[in-house]
């Protein structure tokens, strides 16, 4: 089999480098959209086992519901405590566009403070990240007004820590609404959230409550982003799988005589079809472990690139290594059977003679 690498290598690096850079973008796309999603849910899930946002309304960016809304759903048997959230984006200094979250105080303590105090009016605290690229400011300009920033927190969710957070009624000013949505948390999840979802919905029809574990299922935006990325991740599968047949068509053709030889000798299609696939398993191993590597590696990278802010971070999970493992697998059996086969079913002589 290596002798077979080194006297076709040429061929063999095609594959090789074919199959990385397929596996290696599926990898990067999944990572990257699972990413955003992870994100997003991870900051509604903090404290918020209900999400209340306008009825009608799609995406949390343009729900309005007003917050006064907060006082009876606190009398709430079995809720512990209700948060007014608005989130939005805008310029914040130099950087043209950033998470802006406006919070009541009881959402404060989610967001540790590494230096300072959370914000009163007219104030900001900045994430990590915001800080590092704004280098510490005293002062910054939020979407054209000015505010004292307070203190820096940090947040191991990227959105948050590429943000900043202020009073919920300093940001009612800069995006005249009242609250994008509620997060209400509960005392007791044994008994579920179904009951106070009801008694919510009787205090007020004109808006909508889920669950946030069922809000994120069934949120547009990220069924959008598990879609598209499938769509692309499709996409580099099929190419790698069509680039791993025409090479493998290619390297064939140049082992005609071989073949023809090993079939005279008696060895059986079956066979020869198998050390095919082999050989290109082999490959393909080599290949899925490269790019995980350099996937990997990728991931760290953006990640700390400054001008991102955080927000591009993925995540390679165990559910995603064995399926893009086993896909790989099957990418390369399938791409190294069809011209093994064809190879293997002409006569032996055709073969030598075609070979010479």
């Amino acid at each position: 089999m290596f002798k077979s690498f080194l006297r076709y290598k040429y061929k063999t690096l095609l594959i090789l480098i074919s199959a990385t850079s397929a596996i290696a973008s599926i990898f990067m796309i999944t990572a990257l959209g699972n990413g955003v999603i992870q994100m997003y849910s991870s900051m509604l899930k903090t404290d918020g086992d209900i999400i209340v946002m306008q009825k009608g309304v799609a995406d949390t960016f343009f729900s309005d519901i007003n917050r006064s809304f907060i006082v009876p759903i606190s009398k709430i048997e079995n809720v512990k405590s209700a948060q007014g959230v608005i989130v939005g984006a805008g310029a914040i200094d130099t950087v043209p566009i950033a998470g802006i979250y406006g919070v009541t105080e009881n959402r404060f303590a989610n967001y540790v403070l590494s230096e300072g105090r959370y914000p009163k009016a007219g104030e900001v605290v900045v994430g990590e990240s915001i800080a590092s690229i704004l280098t510490h400011p005293k002062k910054i300009t939020l979407m054209g007004k000015p505010f004292r920033v307070s203190g820096v927190y940090k947040s191991d969710i990227g959105f948050e820590n590429g943000g900043v957070v202020i009073n919920i009624a300093d940001a009612q000013k800069l995006f005249n609404k009242s609250a994008s949505f509620l997060l209400v948390s509960l005392k007791n999840m044994d008994e579920g959230t179904g009951a106070v979802i009801r008694q919510i919905k009787a205090l007020n029809k004109e808006v909508d409550v889920k669950s946030t574990t069922d809000f994120i299922d069934n949120y547009n935006q990220f069924k959008i982003i598990r879609i598209s990325s499938g769509v692309i991740a499709s996409i580099s599968f099929f190419m790698g799988f069509l680039a791993i047949v025409s090479l493998m068509s290619m390297m064939i053709n140049d082992r005609r005589y071989e073949f023809g030889i090993k079939r005279a000798m008696g060895i059986s299609q079956a066979k020869i079809i198998f050390d095919i696939v082999i050989e290109v398993t082999v490959l393909t191993l080599l290949a899925f472990v490269l790019a995980y590597g350099i996937s990997l590696f990728l991931l760290d990278w953006l990640q700390h690139i400054e001008k991102f802010q955080g927000y591009l971070s993925g995540e390679i999970d165990s559910r995603l290594f064995v399926e893009l493992l086993i896909g790989s697998l099957l990418m390369a059996v399938v791409g190294a059977l069809i011209p093994a086969f064809l190879a293997a079913r002409v006569d032996p002589i055709i073969l030598i003679n075609r070979g010479q």
